[in-house]
């Protein structure tokens, strides 16, 4: 994961074929017709950037859809939070493209197996996260790389996030913050029984991560991919996608390595 100018542009070209897509909130669509209006509406397949409208959640679902194509992808914040936005700004927007720095991010890839043999593969750009289905806690057996490294954890779920993702329900759940150079995977249990003082572990991206889910009958437990639910697993694969990446522009000054970092310092 890199941060830099975003090179598909010559030095000197100013991105002014854009893409504007926009949640359904008031706020979102008010942006969008006043953009629309200021700089036209380029298809995706031939425009130079997306410009997306709306909050984190818009944001991560429009990211998905850019990862099998080179569209750089640029937030702009009409919803709450915004991690992953820009400030509302509409001036000079095509200037501010290619002043503006990117982010390369890679998915994470799921292959929940169900009780019922079912084998579902999904992407996570944020997380994968596993939790009970029912009031009983669940059993999850650990293992890296091929190795047994936790035998069974009792606990409420787990989750591996991204490095973009580390900010979000990771933290939430007391995970490590991770910056996007580090190039490794948090593994964080969320409310965990028992080992009572395991915090997790911090795995390199090159990891392969099996969740075995123990008395499955009893404890059933479901694995979430950002959007994707599965219900009744037995067992979760988790790998790195390297091969796919989709690409996030920043205001110069706000890169998403900057904000990784400034989040660990607050209060």
């Amino acid at each position: 994961m890199t941060e830099m100018s975003y090179p598909g542009w010559a030095d000197g070209y100013i991105p002014d074929r854009l893409h504007f897509c926009a949640a359904p909130n008031e706020s979102a669509q008010l942006w969008l017709a006043r953009l629309v209006t200021q700089y036209g509406q380029y298809p995706a397949s031939d425009a130079d950037a997306m410009v997306c409208l709306g909050g984190d959640g818009f944001m991560l679902e429009m990211l998905h859809t850019t990862l099998e194509r080179t569209l750089p992808v640029y937030g702009i914040n009409c919803g709450t939070v915004g991690f992953l936005m820009n400030p509302a700004v509409p001036d000079n927007l095509p200037e501010r493209l290619a002043a503006a720095q990117m982010a390369i991010l890679h998915p994470l890839r799921m292959e929940a197996t169900t009780r019922d043999g079912g084998c579902i593969h999904a992407l996570a750009l944020n997380d994968v996260f596993l939790f009970r289905q029912t009031r009983q806690a669940a059993k999850i057996r650990i293992n890296v790389d091929g190795r047994v490294r936790l035998p069974e954890l009792i606990c409420d779920g787990v989750l591996i996030s991204t490095p973009a993702g580390s900010t979000a329900y990771n933290l939430s759940a007391h995970g490590p913050i991770v910056p996007l150079s580090a190039n490794l995977l948090p593994l964080t249990p969320i409310s965990a029984f028992r080992p009572r003082r395991w915090r997790g572990a911090l795995l390199p991206s090159t990891a392969q991560v099996r969740f075995d889910i123990l008395e499955t009958d009893k404890r059933p437990v479901a694995a979430v991919a950002d959007f994707t639910e599965v219900r009744d697993v037995v067992s979760v694969k988790i790998t790195e996608a390297r091969e796919l990446h989709t690409t996030v522009l920043f205001d110069p000054g706000q890169s998403l390595s900057e904000r990784i970092i400034a989040e660990q310092f607050t209060a």
